[in-house]
């Protein structure tokens, strides 16, 4: 069988939202075959959860310690997850 997959949980905090964040979460995760999803979060920060490789998962973690260009991130909290066995990457 394949290796086990990996999976982290972000909450991305500074200037995270209305910068397109979610739509490049989403190119960047798909472009590394990572699953899960992204989602905005009422108090402003970005939530994601990423599942695969563990070398695309932790790739998406640096990632969101940046995002896109327009993004001002301040911390990442990093959660790491039993792998749940999610399928294909939606923002939402």
């Amino acid at each position: 069988m394949g290796s086990v997959a990996a999976r982290a949980r972000v909450v991305v905090h500074g200037v995270v939202q209305g910068v397109g964040f979610r739509w490049a979460c989403q190119e960047a995760a798909t472009s590394r075959d990572v699953r899960g999803w992204v989602r905005n979060r009422p108090d402003g920060t970005v939530e994601a959860v990423f599942e695969g490789e563990p070398t695309g998962v932790d790739a998406m973690v640096a990632w969101a310690g940046h995002g896109p260009r327009h993004a001002r991130v301040t911390r990442v909290d990093v959660t790491r997850e039993e792998s749940e066995g999610l399928t294909g990457f939606r923002a939402g």
